[in-house]
């Protein structure tokens, strides 16, 4: 149901919520990111009752944010249980990096074609590298016990993990812009010496053709930059 909130009224709420969720990033909520349940949340475009890592404490803090009553967790989004860390079997691993790229707070440590291994403390439990691995070597061990929700996770690991993960985001746009920019000097230094790469014959069709593709390349790249 909708809340009928003025637009900071909402991202004060939103921000609230934020800070209320376990930052696991599990994506289990239905939404790419804690930050995006929240604000479906906060928006009346989500119930406060599709998070398993926060369990039902979890269900009454965002109860108690939002005014709206104490329910229990969606089973469609899985259930309350210990939190678990992922472990890596070293000796299985084929260094794909399919882990790494799926990990959403950077807690595996590897490189292509070399072993991986899981930094424990970073590790939130998503569990999202599990379905990306293609040797099946990675498993999951109880870290807390019978200790579930909120009692299996403190707020300064929440706080971690959100830090961790919003400075990861903040590493793939920078990445992405280098490779952009990396694209774009390449294809400049193509076209400042096409007649190079087409064996000198700079009257050809098949020159102007290239030229042409390498143009509109670029002009892509640079409306990108723009955000034209």
């Amino acid at each position: 149901m909708p809340l009928h909130t003025t637009a900071p009224e909402t991202q004060a709420l939103f921000l609230a919520l934020n800070d209320a969720l376990p930052q696991t990033q599990c994506t289990r909520c239905g939404f790419p990111d804690c930050a995006s349940y929240a604000r479906a949340m906060a928006e009346g475009q989500a119930a406060i009752n599709q998070c398993p890592p926060g369990g039902q404490a979890g269900i009454e803090r965002l109860a108690a944010l939002t005014g709206q009553p104490v329910v229990l967790l969606n089973p469609e989004h899985g259930t309350e249980a210990a939190r678990h860390v992922a472990i890596i079997d070293e000796a299985w691993c084929i260094g794909c990096t399919l882990c790494i790229k799926a990990c959403p707070t950077d807690a595996i440590l590897g490189a292509n074609k070399l072993m991986h291994t899981v930094i424990e403390p970073w590790c939130t439990g998503c569990e999202l590298c599990i379905p990306v691995c293609p040797v099946d070597c990675i498993a999951l061990e109880n870290a807390t016990g019978a200790a579930t929700g909120w009692a299996a996770w403190s707020a300064d690991q929440a706080g971690m993990a959100r830090q961790r993960y919003e400075s990861r985001q903040h590493r793939l746009v920078r990445d992405e812009a280098e490779h952009h920019e990396l694209l774009q000097a390449k294809a400049e230094h193509k076209l400042a010496d096409l007649a190079t790469h087409t064996k000198g014959n700079d009257t050809s069709p098949d020159v102007d053709r290239k030229r042409a593709i390498i143009e509109a390349a670029l002009a892509k790249a640079k409306a990108r930059q723009t955000g034209a």
